[in-house]
């Protein structure tokens, strides 16, 4: 079993930046697939960002790609996903996941249904 605990939110004005953090407890040494996720008021999870603990190999989409980083802190039990040069529309609820699996990269990249394990979230505001 994981337990995912998130925390780094708030609100900022845009341009500005925030790091969210993912700390993991449980299984902590197992090879997993992490990766945050994102749900605006009415609107679907969206995922944001993908790192496999084993190689580090990473995934963002478009949205936030060249803006913001995923990493891990191996010896924290921790991954971080640091988000530059904010937008309004990043505004949302941010929640971490996990899988007791490597990455898959395909049709399940950044895909909900791949994670069985999630965080509470926490709360990103950006104003313009």
């Amino acid at each position: 079993q994981v337990q995912l605990v998130e925390s780094g939110g708030g609100s900022v004005q845009a341009g500005g930046s925030l790091r969210l953090s993912c700390a993991v407890s449980g299984d902590t040494y197992s090879r997993k697939c992490m990766a945050w996720f994102r749900q605006a008021p009415g609107k679907e999870r969206e995922g944001v960002a993908e790192i496999d603990t084993g190689d580090a190999d990473t995934y963002y989409t478009d949205s936030v790609q060249g803006r913001s980083t995923i990493s891990q802190d191996n010896a924290r039990n921790t991954v971080y996903l640091q988000m530059n040069s904010l937008k309004p529309e990043d505004t949302a609820m941010y929640y971490c996941a996990a899988v007791l699996n490597s990455c898959s990269w395909g049709a399940v990249t950044l895909a909900p249904r791949y994670f069985a394990h999630w965080g509470q979230g926490t709360q990103v505001t950006v104003s313009s």
